[in-house]
């Protein structure tokens, strides 16, 4: 049970304090409700170059890091396709340097042709390296492309296409960041050796006098129901061909994420799961297979990704895969089995919660899902999941006409 408090500033910016006094370090964490979901599809990445030029000095402050580090500090972040977040961890001692570099990165960027100049290049390199020149680099974007039409989960974090990010503007960037980066769009979580009552000092001294910004209000486009098998076969210069079936499923609030999630490891939580056991031992037709879903706050994907041995056609493989996924829907999860995958999930989230900077980014994430109290109820709904659940999820779920299928051949 991790116990916290909540408060709000009169800016809206939302506070969470969680104390820990058995650890002398403090996480603080920023969590932006905005992710790569938010952009125009003219010019997609910024949410990404965002997390970027957020190190590249405030308006204060030239140099981010090197205050941080004097402080004995560590910080990073990370941007996917429905949030930001950006977090510390320093001695307790030295918190209050984590909310003057925070709230004056919220109050505004050091905006400038030359910070912009910078960060766009090693954007635009690591777009070339990880999504370009990388062996199976291009995989998700070729993906999203095929499971969704509609919504803009169609794009990677990175963005659409590169141009969006090298033909970026000062003035759309500026735009961009008055728009989502407020504390009216935030969640402030601080976690560790403070009190509640140090926390509300020290956000209301550093981040109460910042403009509360407008209320961003989401109004995205509705994927519609995926009602016919979609193929695509991309023949590339990889060193194996690999095999990727993607199927739509809710969203991370519905009941029904519970049972897709439980599918995933009924499927390939480990060397005695069913792909494992049956695909790769017994009938060798993968060196390696995985279940897996995208975990998105908006409607997600689950994918079956099998990398397929150099004698096997790909369409065996795939006929493989299939038959496994119809024998989730005809025979129900033996309760052994239900049991085995709900223990490892239990213990997953207990290991994850040992982590301090981990539960102030839970906490910060539960409280932008609805309430971070939900934190704490987590277990219990994937433990009140029966295997007729799991089954009647199942047949709803995978099927054909749900289903994306990427052949990712070797030359």
């Amino acid at each position: 049970m991790i116990k916290f408090d909540k408060f709000s500033l009169d800016n809206g910016l939302r506070v969470i304090v969680h104390t820990d006094t058995t650890t002398p370090m403090v996480a603080v964490n920023v969590l932006y409700d905005v992710g790569a979901r938010d952009e125009n599809p003219n010019q997609t990445g910024f949410a990404h170059l965002f997390e970027h030029l957020m190190f590249g000095g405030s308006v204060n402050i030239p140099d981010y890091d090197e205050p941080l580090q004097m402080a004995g500090g560590e910080n990073n972040a990370y941007t996917t396709n429905d949030i930001t977040n950006y977090y510390i961890q320093l001695p307790a001692q030295n918190v209050e340097t984590a909310f003057w570099l925070e709230s004056d990165r919220m109050l505004s960027l050091a905006f400038n042709e030359k910070s912009l100049e910078v960060q766009r290049k090693v954007v635009c390199e690591e777009f070339k390296e990880h999504y370009i020149n990388k062996p199976y680099g291009d995989v998700w974007k070729n993906l999203r492309e095929l499971a969704y039409t509609t919504h803009p989960y169609r794009w990677m974090t990175i963005g659409k296409e590169l141009s969006h990010v090298e033909d970026a503007q000062l003035q759309d960037v500026k735009n961009f960041f008055f728009k989502h980066y407020r504390p009216t769009n935030a969640i402030l979580c601080v976690a560790g050796h403070i009190t509640t009552d140090e926390v509300k000092r020290l956000a209301e001294k550093w981040f109460g006098p910042i403009e509360a910004g407008e209320k961003y209000v989401r109004s995205l486009p509705t994927e519609p129901k995926q009602t016919e098998a979609r193929k695509l076969i991309l023949t590339k210069d990889v060193p194996v061909s690999v095999i990727y079936k993607a199927y739509h499923i809710a969203d991370r609030m519905s009941p029904d994420y519970y049972p897709a999630d439980l599918i995933t490891e009924v499927l390939s939580g480990g060397q005695s799961s069913r792909l494992h056991q049956r695909l790769v031992k017994d009938k060798q037709l993968f060196s390696q297979i995985d279940c897996y879903h995208t975990g998105s706050v908006e409607n997600g994907l689950l994918v079956v990704e099998g990398k397929i041995l150099p004698t096997i056609k790909p369409e065996d493989a795939d006929a493989a895969i299939v038959e496994e996924l119809e024998l989730m829907k005809k025979e129900k999860v033996s309760e052994l089995e239900l049991e085995k995958v709900k223990n490892k999930i239990e213990s997953m989230i207990a290991f994850e919660d040992l982590n301090l900077l981990n539960r102030a980014n839970n906490l910060a994430f539960y409280e932008l899902l609805g309430d971070a109290e939900n934190m704490n109820k987590e277990f219990s709904n994937y433990n009140r999941v029966t295997a007729d659940d799991v089954q009647q999820y199942a047949n709803e779920i995978l099927h054909d006409s749900n289903c994306s299928t990427l052949y990712y051949l070797a030359k």
